[in-house]
């Protein structure tokens, strides 16, 4: 039998390729994971051993330290911890110590060449002077050593054009920016010092002044020769007590090891579940290819069971069958694997995602994408070699051995009805019980609803959805329908392998475009400005506020800030009368344009009406006009709050420094014109940012943006294995229906009519499986919206009908592309030699 198995496998190669190519493709994802995660690893780990490479003992805050520190109980802020540097010097005097400088890390601001600042977070961090500590990764040029010298990160440089000896303008989070010489370039990707955005080098004292304090956050020390780092770091530990966390280098180094892995690891498993999406899938192709093909061989596990062979040989030899089957396409798939991880590089780095490293190919990943590989194929092989396998040995001096289409059982058929309704009810649920399970098993059951129900549902779609195309091509597109239909269970088991992938990709779509109109229709409920000002570091200063009132480019300009107060348990907020309602807001009493200094607008539930006073800490506050949330009754609001002056908030509490500012533009000015004057103040604080309300909605939805299209690459895989699915049912069924295809060519049925017929039921198979996934996605992402709602959200769900067209596109076309070979194989046999077969 084994010898037979080989035979046969041999004999079957070029449908075992086709068959295979699932299992390939599943493969190479989970296996360019492994080598793509690996790489990172292997760069991560050469980037934080470089890091720290001449430090002997790191300093850092203790956790004691940080609880410590805050507000005040009136609101003020405590001193911020850190090393001064009476204590550096006093473990720079240390007997084992040779030099120590103090670290300071903190956020910044650059701008760009364009004069504008450059987005992301961008860290400012102190780089050591002293050649015993200098441990950088140096690209170009040095290491900042005096006052004006600066050092950025390559992607910073590379991206902006900046060349060395250039005066580049920088800020930290105090005062304004400063022109700096760019003296070095080094690479920080990678390491704790890569956030995303701009790296700003300055030597320790730059750092204390640019950001307006006069203690580190950290110490660096380099030993003397013939001191152990565990010496010194108990002499460190005594200089600094309970301050700071004193670690040798090699815990630094194990330390930040951990930080990598533990950010590998994550992003590794986000990648293999995208990779299990594509197995299933995979797994669900293989189930219908072996289900066919050895219905197509019933005849011949007849005639070895007539001559001898047992069932269980039977079963065994087509057990063995997949096995090499798996074990040869899980081999492909590693190689393949390569591509994909090279691949998954080149998009994220599109995506701007901080992607370094190689590939790297480990036993590891070998001996498991070998083993998944070949289980998830033998796995899948099971059903069908136990039902193919159940020929008696008779059927081989019969007809009997050719498959024929089984109903479906009464008992499927009610329990899927059963299955269908709890998913439909758990989705429905969702926004009553606020739970996301309900969403996630909504969507199992929903799937397992329409598996069971799928061949029945299926053919049915096929039947409306060919009755146009009945219409347009008569014959050619009625053979069609009846090709697909004749067999329920093929047809579904092909489609609903499209229904997973394209499920996800059209949840993901729908819930993306969700939130995203939910996002703007927020900002222009909540938002009255036309402009918004933010820092990227710290507060806003005051001079520039001073500077934009005073332009007559802009109207009216507030200082949004809010502050709790436990005497009166209200939230206090900031504003100008221009903004006192919101857009999301409706005035039931008073007007909120009557806000003054001195006066109030109430948001309602308070129980304050027109003419009361409200006292807050010490300052008394007449109520000038009361408003509520226009949906307060939907979300069950308790906000209590009033709104007073800018000026009265700050006289209250000084401490609150604006994160942000909104602005109007004045009377008969142009929009532009408005902005220019305003980047015309911002030109030195290039740790502020400008955008009107167009511009402020991108920058809340660009994280969505980004998310959908690495979702939708990464499932891209799992539809294009479900499309191989359609070629091989496709291809398969050709092999099937050689004879009848010769009949129909000996009848008069053209070449090209033909390949008509065999490309409408490859539209129909993947426009079915496609229809269903939209539909399934889009009743998930509605079921996740009501459960965000329920939770406090404001989201409508909102179907992005041009997207999901798209997608039934792509899956028609790539269906029609599919039935390319299976019809090229159709017309190119001779009608003779069709007519002869058996």
């Amino acid at each position: 039998m084994i010898k037979l198995t080989l035979k046969s496998l041999r004999a079957n190669s070029v449908r075992l390729i086709l068959s295979s190519l699932a299992i390939v493709l599943g493969v190479a994802f989970i296996a360019g994971t492994f080598v793509f995660t690996d790489g990172l690893k292997q760069a991560s780990y050469d980037k934080v051993g470089k890091l720290d490479r001449k430090t002997s003992v790191g300093v850092e805050l203790s956790e004691e330290a940080f609880r410590n520190s805050g507000r005040n109980p009136d609101g003020t802020r405590s001193e911020l911890p850190g090393f001064d540097q009476a204590t550096l010097d006093k473990v720079s005097k240390l007997p084992g110590a040779a030099v120590a400088e103090g670290v300071l890390r903190g956020s910044g601001g650059l701008t760009g060449a364009d004069g504008k600042p450059v987005r992301g977070y961008a860290t400012l961090s102190s780089v050591p002077t002293s050649k015993d500590l200098q441990s950088y990764a140096v690209t170009a040029g040095r290491l900042a050593e005096k006052p004006g010298e600066l050092n950025l990160d390559t992607r910073t440089v590379e991206k902006q054009g900046f060349k060395l000896g250039q005066s580049v303008t920088v800020a930290g989070e105090k005062g304004a920016g400063q022109k700096m010489t760019l003296v070095g370039v080094v690479d920080v990707s990678g390491t704790a010092l890569d956030f995303g955005g701009p790296f700003i080098g300055v030597t320790p004292a730059e750092a204390l002044r640019m950001s307006g304090v006069t203690k580190y956050t950290g110490i660096i020390v380099a030993a003397k020769p013939g001191v152990t780092d565990e010496a010194l770091a108990k002499e460190v530990k005594q200089s600094v007590g309970t301050l700071g966390d004193v670690k040798t280098r090699q815990q630094l180094l194990d330390a930040g090891l951990a930080q990598v892995v533990q950010n590998v690891e994550q992003f590794n498993y986000v990648l293999l579940t995208f990779g299990a999406i594509s197995a299933f899938v995979a797994a669900f192709v293989i189930a219908n290819t072996f289900t066919i093909v050895l219905a197509q061989r019933a005849r011949q596990t007849a005639l070895l069971r007539l001559v001898g062979a047992t069932r269980g040989q039977a079963f065994r030899s087509v057990v063995l069958e997949s096995a090499v089957v798996g074990f040869v396409a899980s081999a492909a798939g590693i190689l393949a694997g390569l591509g994909i991880a090279a691949g998954m590089q080149t998009v994220l780095r599109r995506l701007d995602f901080p992607m370094e490293g190689g590939l790297v190919l480990t036993w590891k990943t070998i001996v498991l994408s070998l083993v998944i590989g070949t289980g998830i194929t033998v796995f899948s092989a099971l059903v069908p070699a136990w039902r193919g396998t159940r020929v008696p040995p008779v059927a081989a001096l019969s007809d009997s051995a050719v498959e024929t289409s089984r109903k479906v059982g009464l008992f499927r058929l009610i329990l899927g009805g059963l299955v269908l309704a709890a998913g439909v009810a758990c989705l429905v649920g969702a926004g009553t019980f606020g739970s996301f399970l309900f969403v996630g098993a909504g969507g199992v059951l929903t799937f397992a609803g329409i598996v069971m129900f799928g061949p029945v549902l299926v053919p049915l779609l096929v039947r409306v959805l060919g009755w146009p195309l009945r219409k347009l091509f008569g014959a050619t597109a009625t053979l069609a329908i009846s090709n697909a239909v004749r067999n329920p269970r093929r047809i579904a088991a092909t489609s609903v392998a499209l229904v997973i992938g394209i499920g996800l990709v059209s949840a993901f779509q729908v819930g993306g475009e969700s939130v995203k109109a939910g996002i703007g229709a927020q900002i222009d409920q909540k938002i009255g400005a036309d402009f918004m000002f933010q820092s990227n570091a710290a507060d806003i200063p005051q001079e520039v506020i001073d500077k934009l009132r005073k332009l007559p480019e802009l109207g009216t300009v507030s200082e949004p800030r809010q502050a709790e107060d436990e005497a009166s348990k209200l939230r206090i907020r900031s504003t100008q009368p221009l903004f006192a309602l919101n857009a999301g807001e409706k005035t039931i009493d008073g007007d909120p344009k009557a806000l003054a200094p001195g006066k109030a607008v109430a948001t309602e539930p308070t129980g304050l009406k027109v003419g009361d006073k409200v006292t807050v800490k010490g300052r008394s506050f007449q109520v000038v006009g009361v408003v509520q949330q226009k949906d307060e009754k939907k979300k069950r609001a308790t906000l209590k709050q009033i709104s007073v002056m800018d000026g009265d908030f700050t006289a209250m509490y000084p401490d609150y420094r604006p994160y942000a500012l909104e602005a109007s533009i004045a009377s008969g000015v142009a929009g532009d014109k408005a902005m220019d004057a305003a980047y015309k103040v911002l030109e030195d604080y290039p740790t502020l940012e400008l955008m009107d309300r167009a511009a402020f909605k991108k920058q809340l939805t660009s994280t969505v943006d980004t998310m959908l299209a690495f979702v939708t690459a990464m499932l891209g895989l799992a539809v294009v294995i479900s499309l191989i699915g359609v070629a091989n049912t496709l291809t398969l069924s050709v092999v099937e229906r050689t004879r009848e295809n010769g009949i129909l060519r000996a009848v008069g049925l053209t070449r090209g009519r033909l390949r008509g017929m065999l490309a409408v039921e490859a539209i129909m198979m993947a426009l079915v499986g496609a229809l269903l996934g939209v539909a399934l996605g889009t009743a998930v992402s509605a079921g996740a919206m009501n459960m965000i709602n329920s939770l406090g959200g404001d989201f409508a769900v909102t179907v992005p009908w041009g997207k999901l067209a798209i997608i039934l596109a792509i899956a028609s076309g790539a269906a029609l592309a599919a039935s390319v070979f299976p019809a090229r194989r159709a017309v190119g046999r001779p009608v003779v030699e069709s007519l002869a077969t058996e």
